[in-house]
This record gives structure tokens, C-alpha cells and sequence, in this order.
């Protein structure tokens, strides 16, 4: 590998250790805010079963049976593949059979109470690499919100979040990132979106943007710190609303939309299976509790109603 590439590599593990303490402290202190005592757990693992660290490893950080946040797994892993799997490449057919690098950070937060929505976010970077060739490298990321009883303004924050950390890298960024947010959470069995978007991107490099690696770099920078700026606000104004059994059973059900877009569609979570990754890794975006019910169908003129007609549906978030 070229010595420079090899250092921004190192540049880019560093961040992301930093990025995985600092937004796991942020929801500690609304964990603890909320009354709540959970922490986070973290669990150091190599992928190789002998204990070394030729395959690479990670360190996952786990809170459960918080009073705030039911569930939440913030994740950084750094792993080296001898062989790329089929969903690293079927959009690089070039790239089969490389050897690769993968690092990245990856979360998903299930709060406990329903008025404050789940939420994913990951940033990462990908290197193929190939003897006697130059490595291929891209990033990729983004951060979405799945709300269950949503807020206009909370929508509005999420997104005004998103526009502003993209701005300054050109003023179609947005758009164009938001546009694939909207088409990549779709759940195609189901006919709708799994949130309200935010911001998806892949294959990020100089041959797709016209951008340098380190322009590249502090993109996935913006990115992960918006999605602390993002989400920090909506927990501070929705994690002590008042909510009934009824509230609690539906965010049950829609939950089960996540894990239904998880195990189908999430490129992430079949990478993951396809290189024989850590399945507790792979898997601790499930929520703890879902439900599935036959033919349900909210009623006309409620807030269950107004979600999937209303909310989920594709807009311009900014100007509507």
C-alpha cells in the first residue's frame, strides 16, 4: 500500500475512536438527565477466532434497559479482507476477489419513550487494494430518523442539520444525498419509507465528487458530528413527554418495519453476513422488543394515521 494512503488510514481510525466515545458520552448525559443509570458497555473483539489481529477487530459499545434508552449500540470496527464478498461488489465487478480494509463507526439508538425517534447514523471508508495495482478507496455514511410520533420541527432541525454540515462542500450536496436517503430506506414489500430521511451516500471519492481524499475525509467528518447535533436537541425536548400503553405498542409495531428493512435491504447488515463478520456486531441494531399485527390499520384523523400518510412520505423537508 502507498505510505500516504496507509497514514490517512490511521488519520481516519483515530477520528472514528473519537467519534464512537464522544457520541456515546452525548447519550450517556441524556440517559443520566432523563434519570436514567445505564451505560454503555464496551466489548474489544478481533475477528480472528485464535486471538490475533491479522483479520482486524473492533470495539462495540452497548447500553441496555436504560430509562431514556432502551437499547443503543455504537460500534467501530477495523477489519482486513482476504476475499471482497458479492455485496462489496456487485456495483464493482472490477473489485472481486481483492483484498480490502474496512473502518467505520455504526450506530443505531431505540429510545425507550415513543416520542423520541429512533435513530441510525454511520460513517466509513473503504479500501481494495491489489498487488502491482494503485488501492481504490471511497467513503460512505450518512444518518437517518425514524420517528413514531413526529414533530414537524424536530423534522425540520433534522434536516436543517443535514443542509448546513453539507453546504459548504457545494450547494447541491444536500440534495443529492437527501435524495438517496429517501430511495435507499424504502422498504419495497411494504410500499413505504422507513423514517424521514436525512442523508445517504456511497462510493464518496475523486472519480464520483472530484474530491481530494482529504476533502473526502472532513465530509464524513461533518457527518458524524451533525448527527450528535442533530439528534442531541430532539432528545432534549421529547425524552420526559408523557406517553400511554397505546403510544408503547405502536412503536412496538413500527419497530418491526426496522428490523423488516435490516435483515431484507441494509447493505451493511448483508456485508456483514456475506464476510462471515461478528454477528453480534452485525445484528445489535435490532431493537430489543418489536410486534408484527395482522392487517393492522390506524384510524383516519390520528397521530398513528398521520405518520405513514403524511410524514412518510418524500418531501422537502426545508420548504413544505
Amino acid at each position: 500500500m502507498h505510505q500516504n494512503l496507509s497514514s490517512q488510514i490511521q488519520t481516519v481510525r483515530t477520528f472514528l475512536i473519537d467519534l464512537q466515545a464522544r457520541i456515546c458520552q452525548a447519550l450517556e448525559a441524556q440517559e443520566t438527565d432523563g434519570g436514567g443509570t445505564a451505560k454503555f458497555i464496551a466489548d474489544d473483539w478481533l475477528r480472528d477466532p485464535n486471538g490475533t489481529d491479522k483479520d482486524g477487530g473492533g470495539r462495540s459499545c452497548v447500553l441496555t434497559d436504560g430509562k431514556v434508552i432502551e437499547k443503543a449500540g455504537v460500534m467501530f470496527s477495523h477489519i482486513h479482507i482476504d476475499h471482497l464478498p458479492a455485496s462489496a461488489t456487485e456495483r464493482h465487478p472490477k473489485l472481486a476477489g481483492r483484498k480490502a480494509q474496512a473502518l467505520g463507526v455504526s450506530l443505531v439508538v431505540h429510545p425507550t419513550n415513543p416520542h423520541v425517534p429512533t435513530s441510525h447514523a454511520n460513517v466509513r471508508l473503504f479500501v481494495a487494494e491489489k498487488q502491482g495495482e494503485k488501492p481504490i478507496w471511497w467513503f460512505g455514511g450518512g444518518f437517518d430518523l425514524t420517528p413514531f410520533y413526529p414533530v414537524k420541527e424536530d423534522c425540520i432541525h433534522w434536516h436543517e442539520v443535514a443542509r448546513n454540515l453539507c453546504d459548504p462542500f457545494g450547494k447541491t450536496v444536500y440534495h443529492k444525498f437527501k435524495q438517496w436517503c429517501d430511495d435507499y430506506f424504502y422498504l419495497k414489500h411494504r410500499d413505504e419509507q422507513r423514517g424521514i430521511g436525512g442523508l445517504f451516500f456511497d462510493d464518496i471519492n475523486t472519480q464520483s465528487m472530484g474530491w481530494r481524499f482529504d476533502t473526502c475525509f472532513n465530509f464524513i467528518q461533518a457527518v458524524g458530528n451533525g448527527y450528535i447535533d442533530a439528534i442531541i436537541p430532539i432528545f432534549e425536548r421529547r425524552k420526559n413527554n408523557a406517553y400511554t400503553q397505546a403510544q408503547r405498542d405502536f412503536q412496538l409495531y413500527r419497530r418491526g418495519r426496522y428490523v423488516e428493512f435490516n435483515l431484507v435491504y441494509d447493505r451493511g447488515t448483508i456485508f456483514g453476513l456475506q464476510s462471515h463478520g461478528r454477528i453480534e456486531s452485525i445484528l445489535v441494531s435490532m431493537p430489543p422488543l418489536a410486534s408484527w399485527a395482522y392487517r393492522y390499520t390506524p384510524k383516519k384523523g390520528t397521530p398513528e394515521f398521520e405518520l405513514t400518510d403524511d410524514y412518510l412520505k418524500p418531501k422537502n423537508w426545508l420548504q413544505d
